[in-house]
């Protein structure tokens, strides 16, 4: 392959490029190069198979399906984080803009896009595996950057229990939520498939048989108990049953007209509620 101001350049081409090449993209990250290949070509779009799910997405579980399946969570983090603070304290300990500071830098860069693949595979699984044998996918409108903002607060009005939501946040940004929501988005759309993104508010704390609403049905993290009628099931599968019913109320407004779907695509839910508008 030949490029401007870089020359010929020999790569490994890992896939058959289809379609007409629109553009190329030549990145390094960590030391390494990559070539991406933009092409455009008609592609007609299948018929979706499957049936619906709704999808509560969690720290416990990475996700738990309405139908009972569930993910474990991959912590990528987690996982690496003691070699990756040994690498950051080795790097802080070399004099700055060193060659020694440097070349540990580039083991701490390492080690970090070592961590970020990790993740991106397991989403890239998971999502693929997913949106392959559902042809509607119903997700919360989870709000990511508010459930991890930090709660140390302020000098007038501390917080409380800051080091325990420190660590919630670190691993509510471990998961990859809304890169795991994109990544369905166009995958479903691939395949003919539905994205539906519903409002999470009361999800885990409404009763699938009876509808009762309260913050007391949901006795602990993972055990959920209604106080009205007596269900008991898991909680995180409680909220993913709950969750589809309103995607597919959603859907249903969306495909009979009382509400203007919007682009291709993800469905959105801009009401507090998932119900029909004049």
């Amino acid at each position: 392959m030949f490029l401007p101001k870089l020359g010929w350049l020999r790569f490994r081409k890992s896939r058959e490029v289809l379609g007409v090449v629109k553009n190329v993209t030549v990145s390094q990250s960590s030391g390494r190069w990559f070539v991406s290949i933009q092409t455009e070509r008609e592609v007609a779009v299948p018929a979706p198979t499957g049936g619906a799910v709704g999808i509560d997405l969690g720290v416990a579980r990475f996700a738990t399906l309405s139908d009972g399946s569930y993910l474990a969570p991959l912590n990528s983090v987690r996982t690496h984080q003691a070699a990756l603070r040994k690498a950051q304290q080795a790097m802080s300990r070399k004099v700055k803009f060193s060659n020694n500071w440097k070349k540990a830098k580039a083991r701490v860069q390492k080690r970090q896009a070592h961590i970020a693949n990790a993740r991106r595979d397991y989403l890239h699984k998971a999502s693929t595996t997913i949106s392959q044998n559902h042809a509607l996918v119903v997700l919360e409108d989870l709000q990511v950057g508010n459930m991890a903002r930090s709660a140390r607060g302020s000098a007038e009005q501390p917080g409380r229990h800051v080091r325990q939501k420190s660590g919630l946040n670190r691993s509510i940004l471990d998961q990859g939520w809304y890169e795991f929501r994109r990544q369905l988005d166009y995958k479903l759309a691939w395949r003919g498939a539905h994205l539906v993104v519903v409002p999470p508010h009361n999800t885990s704390r409404t009763c699938p048989e009876c509808g009762h609403v309260a913050a007391g049905n949901r006795r602990s993290q993972a055990r959920f108990a209604c106080v009205e009628c007596g269900y008991q099931a898991n909680a995180d599968q409680v909220a993913a049953i709950n969750v589809l019913r309103a995607g597919h109320a959603r859907f249903a407004c969306e495909v009979s007209g009382a509400v203007r779907p919007p682009a291709a695509g993800t469905h959105r839910s801009d009401s507090g509620v998932a119900q029909c508008r004049a």
